[in-house]
């Protein structure tokens, strides 16, 4: 079914591409490993294995690591009636809902389709947000799931994960059993780790390139919708500073799910953490919603509500 929400041809072009040159690589990773580890069927099983358990269980993995439940509208009804009215006006069904309970303001969406989607918020958003602000953040997470780029994401971040996951488990057999292995099946683990750590590199520069663009679209998509692009700036300068202020040590374990985030789990002093962020800078995204203000004759300016 198509939503209401403003179709980008740039994202869907984006996406096409993304994942076939991460197809091209996750096919030669896997005749790498088939050749150096001189086994097809083990290789095969176990990529497809993840793969589907990445694809079909990603919406239950990343509530459990962000300690997310599933919400009845009894206990949260005015989160319930935000969602229902946009799910109302972009003609889309509704996903389940969860909340989080982290003091990190922030939410999220997963899901591999737009019937089998979650948004999840934390209570440090609920209770930092204004109405308008949060049902402009709940506006760009629901365009995520329309656009079905969470989807595409969640696909896409899997041959990431099981290269790195590659890589520590050969440096780790290696430091810990070296002395038990002769120096053929230390060369082919040396190849491993190598052919591994390209591919997470490949990966990893084209999940970026398509996750800032991707942002950039649900923002402008979400502040089309809803009419208030200001309202979304607004909540954009108001979760980005309140989680700079966060030490970075008690942001370890968000960071690994920074791709769903509304704004990424950067901390005080990103550093050069910030040149490889899966989000557009700030910046940008204020000044893409300043424009869109503009357009739509808004009376208020980006960055207040």
């Amino acid at each position: 079914m198509q939503s209401r929400f403003r179709s980008d041809r740039r994202l869907t072009a984006r996406m096409a591409v993304t994942l076939f040159l991460l197809g091209l690589v996750y096919v030669a990773f896997v005749a790498a490993l088939i050749v150096l580890l001189k086994s097809w069927v083990l290789v095969v099983v176990v990529a497809a294995a993840l793969l589907g358990a990445q694809y079909w269980f990603s919406d239950r993995i990343a509530l459990y690591a962000m300690r997310g439940r599933v919400v009845e509208r009894e206990e949260y009804p005015e989160l319930h009636a935000v969602i229902d009215r946009l799910c109302a006006l972009a003609d889309m069904p509704k996903p389940v809902v969860a909340v989080s309970n982290m003091d990190m303001p922030n939410a999220f969406a997963t899901g591999r389709n737009p019937d089998n989607a979650v948004v999840c918020v934390t209570t440090g958003l609920l209770r930092r947000l204004e109405p308008a602000e949060l049902e402009g953040v709940l506006a760009h997470e629901l365009s995520h799931v329309a656009h079905k780029d969470v989807a595409v994401i969640t696909v896409a971040s899997f041959l990431g994960v099981i290269a790195g996951l590659i890589v520590r488990f050969a440096f780790y057999s290696q430091l810990f059993g070296g002395g038990r292995r002769d120096q053929n099946t230390a060369v082919v683990f040396a190849a491993v780790m190598g052919v591994s750590a390209a591919v997470y590199a490949l990966s990893f520069l084209l999940i970026r390139a398509l996750s800032r663009y991707r942002e950039l679209a649900a923002d402008r998509a979400a502040a089309l919708l809803t009419g208030r692009p200001s309202a979304l700036a607004s909540a954009l300068t108001k979760v980005s500073g309140d989680i700079a202020r966060i030490p970075t040590k008690d942001l370890r374990t968000a960071q690994a799910f920074n791709a769903f985030y509304f704004t990424p789990a950067l901390g005080r002093e990103p550093g050069i953490a910030r040149l490889f962020s899966t989000h557009p800078s700030l910046d940008q995204r204020l000044d893409q919603l300043g424009r869109i203000s503009a357009e739509l004759g808004e009376a208020a300016t980006p960055g207040g509500a």
